[in-house]
């Protein structure tokens, strides 16, 4: 009889409810707040669905699906990964790697439109204002005391591209992924809060009034050019862009080329889907609290909630104020809501653009012409990573 309680005991023991922490269970409780948005709220729940999982998992003590220690310092050791690594371990291994984004990038240029970008060629500068809440963030982070590293990571949140902001975070600040991530898809979803305020109080009533000419119709021949010509300008200037880049460029290519839809509807659909699983629940594994229990960890965590509002925000608003130059150069033809459309959470903010102004004029149909800048803000966000990658890594 005293062998069975003693067994009882020891299973007790051993058991995850004897080992956990008091973080263990804070971080599972913020999984399920994060689920709850996901979920309840459809807050970009086919990612942050999977990451608040993944959080759950790696947090649930003695479960051994990840190891903070085999991450730590730039190179694997994949003797002592192949020995003790858990399944999350090894799906960790894609981000590591850096091949999860830029395949997600393939899905989204298989699934991008990008004729009225070509249509309308001045919505680029509209895309490439908007990631100056990229470096402006990169500076405030360097005076709170982040190095060039984080900072650059920690910048890259506003260009509201998740899969970008994954990508920097891996090669600059592995540290800080979970937390870039996390908060970089969590001001995604809420682009429907953040961006209408700014737009008003940047623009008068007059300007948002403003109905554009209809887009040109952009040739087949133009639009399978655009990539092909893109990479090769990308990738020239800046090389570190190159995978981000090539695999979005790729993507479109093969959805413009018009002579391969089994690898339209593969990379758009299939692939995407199964590599946002993976990389959801393995970024989601990295705010684990063997990782948070790091001192001075958790006061880094709320820098970054607070910088990645500003990145946005601040991207939202040159976005917005380049809008306002366009309209006075071309004498009032350009809508300057348009511009808040250059981040690259797409297609939310372009619909985001044309919520605003159909409140002022239910006539005026923005949508499409925000998808200029909003898909010219996807290669903006790449360009800028890669510049980052460059400087900094």
């Amino acid at each position: 009889m005293n062998d069975f309680f003693s067994s009882i005991g020891d299973l007790i023991a051993q058991s995850g409810f004897a080992n956990g922490t008091w973080l263990n269970y804070a971080l599972m409780l913020v999984s399920f707040v994060l689920m709850y948005l996901a979920i309840v709220k459809n807050y970009e729940p086919l990612l942050l669905l999977p990451i608040a999982f993944g959080m759950f998992l790696a947090n649930l003590p003695m479960g051994g699906m990840m190891h903070a220690e085999l991450w730590e310092g730039t190179h694997v050791n994949l003797q002592e990964l192949a020995s003790k690594g858990g399944l999350l371990d090894f799906l960790y291994l894609g981000v590591k790697l850096g091949i999860y984004p830029p395949i997600i990038f393939l899905g989204i240029g298989a699934m991008t439109d990008f004729g009225p970008l070509i249509a309308n060629p001045k919505s680029l500068i509209l895309g490439a204002a908007a990631q100056f809440g990229i470096f402006i963030t990169l500076i405030g982070a360097r005076i709170l005391g982040f190095t060039p590293q984080q900072a650059g990571a920690i910048g890259i949140i506003g260009g509201a591209d998740g899969p970008t902001a994954i990508y920097t975070a891996t090669a600059l600040a592995p540290e800080l992924l979970g937390a870039i991530a996390i908060a970089a898809y969590s001001y995604m979803a809420l682009v429907p809060i953040i961006q209408p305020p700014i737009m008003k109080a940047l623009t008068t009533k007059k300007e948002r009034l403003v109905k554009m000419d209809q887009l040109r119709e952009v040739s087949k021949t133009e639009k399978i050019l655009f990539p092909i010509l893109v990479t090769f300008l990308v990738v020239m200037a800046v090389p570190d862009a190159a995978p981000l880049v090539g695999m979005l460029m790729l993507g479109n290519l093969l959805k413009e080329s018009g002579v391969v839809d089994r690898l339209v509807k593969t990379a758009a659909n299939e692939l995407m889907n199964i590599i946002t699983i993976f990389l959801g629940i393995s970024v989601g594994a990295t705010a684990n609290a063997e990782k948070l229990s790091q001192p001075g960890y958790g006061l880094q965590v709320l820098g970054i909630v607070f910088l990645g509002l500003f990145a946005f925000s601040v991207g939202t608003a040159f976005g917005v104020i380049f809008g306002k130059i366009l309209y006075w150069v071309t004498g009032g033809k350009v809508n300057p809501l348009i511009g808040s459309a250059g981040v690259s959470a797409v297609p939310m903010a372009a619909r985001v653009s044309q919520v605003v102004g159909a409140k002022e004029d239910p006539t005026n149909f923005l949508l499409m012409h925000a998808m200029g800048p909003n898909v010219a803000g996807v290669i903006g966000s790449a360009v800028a990573a890669g510049v980052l990658l460059s400087v900094l890594r």
